[in-house]
């Protein structure tokens, strides 16, 4: 994720470099690796705490459906906490891979489609 904003990758050129580490400042949550039940509660805070409109991406596969880990301790998909709008392939993602889902997002987003949250009522 981080080599995304290098001179090789530059997300920079597309006016989206700027991280910030505070919810109440941010529009995108990415989601990377697994996630447990434990930090379910805590990751729909930061949600919560988001300003909208949010959107989110789930990065890999262990963040979109648990991946290789179906047991008690892993949650099987982000999405049943946070609707995710997008979701980025491979374990781990090559930054290309997360560059094309900023993108597709950016571009769906001046087509006019609304977010996840507004589309599908699910994550409560």
């Amino acid at each position: 994720m981080m080599s995304i904003v290098s001179s090789r990758y530059d997300l920079a050129r597309f006016g989206m470099e700027a991280f910030r580490s505070s919810p109440r400042q941010a529009d995108l949550l990415i989601v990377s690796g697994r996630v447990a039940h434990k930090m379910a509660e805590p990751l729909r805070q930061i949600y919560d705490q988001m300003l909208e409109p949010k959107w989110v991406i789930a990065m890999g596969a262990c963040a979109s459906s648990g991946g290789m880990f179906n047991n008690y301790t892993i949650l099987q998909g982000v999405d049943r906490i946070v609707p995710v709008d997008i979701y980025v392939p491979f374990c781990p993602p090559r930054p290309e891979a997360l560059m094309e889902g900023i993108i597709r997002l950016h571009e769906a987003h001046l087509a006019g489609v609304p977010p996840a949250y507004e589309r599908v009522g699910v994550a409560t």
